[in-house]
């Protein structure tokens, strides 16, 4: 049912005021100061309470940051565009908190700084001056403009060295100052028919500011009087919005003088800004009528210049202050800041319903707003800060009595005649919020294929929530768990609004094979109300990982044959592939097959076991050197595959081995390391045979000097006949036998030496780089013999 307000305005005290001051010219985002600390307020209740600033300005200079509590600058602040020459300069502006709602006042005090240079209107000011010109004559000089304020506005003038004028300097009574040139000797126009000078305009700031006008003075004959106003100061009072051509005042000056010299005209001389558009004068009666519109709300007081002017270039100056009288044009703004249309059946007296602005630019009397209301209804109007209203709670409410108020607002002003302005507000009344939300089930399963893209959806939860309105709104959440010491937020996300599952990433069934979580569903009522239910997403293998070969291994510098004695009856077990896939179920179910082979009919590989093992009785005839290619493959969809080759050498002994699998060997490059062994034996070899030599000339050296001390001296010589060797072969003589296998090639450096060893090994490594067979380092081609040497000790 609707309901019929009438709403009356009362006021009601500050919540908190503070005051500020900045420089004009900040930058964009800049710290003006922390609201939260000042106002004692904290950051949770900055953003629960949705906290804003209301300025009722066009332009938002100011912005508050919820989330650190502090003012910043929005919008460049230029003191002169938004004050003009007013002090001080300040912006005005509220704080806005709901819930409950708080009103808090910031003023924030724009503090000028030297931003603008002095200047002239004119660059080239022109003066007409007889030559005789009395002594001690003025000629206003136009004023220069500066927009700043204090210190940084326009403080002196200064006059370019001369003969003839002293510049003095005078104050408006709105405190900006002009210069008038004085004429402080004769002039002579036979002597200087022109005089060029230069008038400077400096501020106060620092640095210090200036502008200059050029002043072109022509030096006339005979005209030795100026004109002189009757007044001294000029008073006219004007209504606002008078039309265009209103009569204000006139103002009239005499000349002494006659003739064209006598005749004088009037004129404005601008003082500041766009003023004397704002009026006319008519230049041969001194008549000032208005010329634009006039609004008291913008200007209450203006004070103009007056020249009055003779043919001969003399002038007389005064000025007229014309007043501004309000009247009341303007009707009450009443503006809605803030305001909840929907109120909760249970809200407690006192409830804050609505915040109003309500403004009259109007003064005095016509700016004196009254409001009125219904008082029959349950509410009630506090006034909070200047202009600022709250609409209250009075009484207790009942849905099922009244579930909808219609309140109309009525603002009067006092003027004459009276202005008014209503506005119209609709409150509805809501039940509170006392169901929580169900999900259809109560628990959930998913099944996920590894490798999925991330953002797939997964899973559609859904809830119900027999409240109403907001009440019923769900809004769904990942609880805060963890998975392989991972938050669950790193591989589901939810739709907070639809509650569909998304996977975050591609899941990896190796790694993880299920995730268990719990999804909330909370509504929107305050307090809200929540419930959880669990959800089990079950990751599914899929073939992404082919067979890995663990045995035998290949490496770039090495060759590995298996041996096979050429006396293996059939099913000899050659070597057993092995090979692991890390997928599961089928996709790591192995089968091994032989791709190719150097002779098919000479070995198989078990399809499940990877055993190569012979299906012949191997002959002389098969070939030393066997090369299978064995492909491992798995079960799945589609299937994976790798290969692996396997060196098979039928032999019984090492030579043939070696003679076969040089070839394996041919393209690598030669070995650094055995060059440098080989070097080092070649030295060490040269070294023991100097030093052998050495020994044997030295002991003969000895025995021939022995033997002819001997052959002089007096003692008797006896005979010394050596043993044969066939005398003593087989008296105790040690024998010693050494057999070697001498590999000789075309190129000395590849020949090679080797004791012979038993074979009883049945795997030969052929390899450039291991240290367990150096005699085979490199490739050898040529021809090997074995040789057998007996030694007689």
């Amino acid at each position: 049912m609707g309901v019929l307000i009438l709403l009356s305005c009362v006021g009601y005290r500050v919540a908190g005021q503070i005051r500020y001051s900045i420089p004009e010219e900040m930058k964009k985002g800049s710290v003006i100061g922390n609201v939260a600390q000042d106002l004692g307020l904290d950051l949770k209740r900055l953003r629960s309470g949705r906290a804003r600033i209301v300025s009722g300005e066009n332009i938002q200079y100011t912005e508050l940051m919820t989330d650190k509590g502090t003012l910043a600058v929005n919008e460049r602040i230029d003191r002169e565009q938004l004050c003009g020459d007013v002090t001080p300069c300040s912006l005005s502006f509220e704080i806005i908190l709901e819930n409950p709602i708080e009103l808090h006042r910031v003023t924030v005090e724009i503090l000028d700084i030297n931003d603008n240079t002095p200047f002239f209107p004119n660059k080239d000011m022109q003066f007409e001056i007889s030559e005789s010109a009395t002594l001690g004559s003025k000629f206003p000089v136009e004023s220069a403009v500066d927009p700043d304020v204090g210190l940084n506005a326009l403080q002196n003038y200064i006059l370019s060295p001369n003969n003839y004028f002293i510049l003095k300097q005078h104050a408006n009574p709105d405190g900006s100052k002009y210069a008038e040139l004085v004429l402080q000797k004769p002039l002579d126009r036979e002597e200087h028919s022109t005089l060029p000078l230069k008038v400077i305009a400096v501020d106060g700031g620092n640095p210090q500011r200036s502008g200059t006008v050029n002043i072109n003075i022509s030096v006339l004959d005979a005209n030795d009087n100026a004109p002189v106003f009757n007044q001294s100061v000029y008073r006219a009072t004007v209504v606002e919005n008078a039309s265009k051509g209103t009569y204000i005042t006139t103002v009239n000056a005499t000349d002494a003088d006659i003739g064209t010299n006598g005749e004088i005209m009037f004129s404005f001389s601008k003082i500041k800004g766009s003023t004397v558009d704002m009026f006319s004068i008519d230049e041969n009666t001194g008549v000032i009528s208005v010329a634009g519109l006039i609004d008291f709300e913008k200007e209450k007081k203006y004070e103009l210049r007056l020249e009055a002017k003779d043919r001969g270039g003399l002038t007389g100056t005064s000025k007229v202050i014309i007043d501004v009288s309000d009247v009341n044009d303007n009707a009450p703004i009443i503006n809605i800041m803030s305001f909840s249309n929907t109120m909760s059946e249970d809200a407690p007296l006192s409830t804050t319903i609505a915040v109003l602005n309500v403004k009259d630019a109007d003064s005095e009397k016509n700016g004196q707003i009254k409001c009125t209301m219904d008082k029959t209804l349950p509410f009630q109007i506090q006034s909070s800060l200047t202009n600022y209203y709250n609409l209250v709670s009075d009484q207790d409410f009942d849905r099922e009595t009244t579930s909808e108020y219609e309140i109309i607002i009525i603002a009067t002003d006092s003027g004459f005649p009276p202005l008014s302005s209503s506005v119209t507000l609709q409150l509805r009344i809501s039940d509170v919020n006392d169901n929580r939300p169900l999900f259809d089930k109560d628990s959930y399963s998913a099944y996920v294929t590894e490798n999925n893209s991330p953002g797939m959806s997964i899973k559609t939860l859904s809830a119900r929530d027999s409240d109403w309105n907001q009440n019923a709104r769900i809004s769904y959440f990942l609880e805060d768990t963890h998975v392989i010491g991972n938050p669950v937020s790193n591989f589901v996300s939810i739709n907070s609004e639809t509650g569909v599952l998304h996977a975050v990433r591609s899941f990896d069934y190796e790694q993880i094979k299920e995730l268990q979580l719990s999804v909330k569903a909370q509504d929107g009522g305050s307090p809200p109300l929540s419930s959880n239910v669990s959800v089990k997403i079950v990751i599914q293998d899929q073939n992404d990982n082919p067979p890995q070969v663990l045995y035998p291994v290949l490496t770039g510098g090495s060759v590995v044959a298996e041996m096979v004695p050429r006396a293996a009856d059939v099913g000899y077990l050659v070597t057993k592939v092995v090979a692991v896939d890390v997928d599961s179920g089928q996709n790591a179910w192995l089968s091994y097959k032989l791709q190719k082979a150097t002779d098919r009919a000479l070995f198989e590989v078990g399809l499940q076991n990877g055993e190569i093992r012979t299906i012949r009785q191997v002959t002389d005839k098969d070939a030393v050197k066997q090369r299978l290619t064995v492909i491992v493959e798995d079960n799945g969809q589609p299937s994976r595959s790798a290969t692996v080759i396997v060196n098979v050498a039928v032999a019984d002994s090492f030579p043939e081995v070696l003679s076969e699998f040089t070839d394996f060997t041919q393209d690598k490059e030669y070995n650094d390391n055995l060059t440098f062994y080989l070097v080092l034996a070649l030295a060490v070899v040269s070294f023991l045979f100097i030093t052998c030599l050495v020994v044997i000339i030295s002991v003969k050296i000895y025995r021939w000097r022995q033997s002819s001390v001997l052959y002089h001296s007096s003692l008797p010589v006896i005979p010394y006949y050596p043993p044969r060797y066939s005398d003593t072969l087989g008296t105790g003589t040690l024998q010693h036998v050494y057999n070697y296998e001498v590999c000789r090639t075309t190129d000395s450096r590849k020949s090679d030496m080797k004791y012979m060893q038993p074979m009883s090994q049945s795997l030969v490594s052929v390899d450039g780089a291991g240290t367990e067979t150096p005699q085979v380092d490199k490739q050898l081609t040529g021809n090997c013999s074995q040789m057998s040497t007996l030694f007689i000790l």
